[in-house]
């Protein structure tokens, strides 16, 4: 029996390849959640997956941020403090997508954001294209915001 190991660093590779994803699957938020019924204002049973990625990005889409106690600072998004201003186009073309790209790239589901609209007036249509970080699979929402 040797005094000082040998080099042979497979054993030690292996543990701590499986610590590392170990912990990246405990880091990982599950996405169980409540299903709101957005037009009648109710919670209907429970919604996982792409489902419930779909309902965060609507959700987080038309609500204000800093304006109700329950949520935390970063959740919601500016947009309806720039719309209701007096801002140029140029500056809504600017504005918009990165706010809403603020909005969402904080949740550990979303790699990337795009963002089209259109300003109809008082309400503001969003076409928001987001790429999932486990996957890379790409969703599309769509929501209208009234301002």
């Amino acid at each position: 029996m040797a005094l000082t190991p040998d080099n042979d660093t497979a054993a030690l590779d292996e543990y701590v390849d499986a610590v590392d994803l170990a912990d990246e699957a405990a880091s990982k938020e599950p996405t169980k959640t409540w299903k709101l019924d957005f037009e009648r204002g109710r919670l209907g049973g429970f919604i996982d997956g792409d489902d419930a990625l779909r309902q965060y990005i609507a959700k987080a889409l038309i609500t204000p941020r800093d304006r109700f106690a329950i949520y935390s600072d970063d959740y919601g998004n500016d947009l309806f403090d720039l719309i209701g201003a007096d801002a140029t186009p140029d500056l809504l073309d600017s504005e918009i997508p990165r706010m809403i790209e603020d909005a969402l790239i904080y949740d550990d589901r979303i790699d990337s954001v795009d963002v089209s609209y259109t300003n109809d007036g008082g309400t503001v249509y969003l076409t928001v294209t987001v790429t999932k970080a486990d996957d890379g699979e790409q969703i599309v929402e769509e929501v209208a915001i009234d301002v």
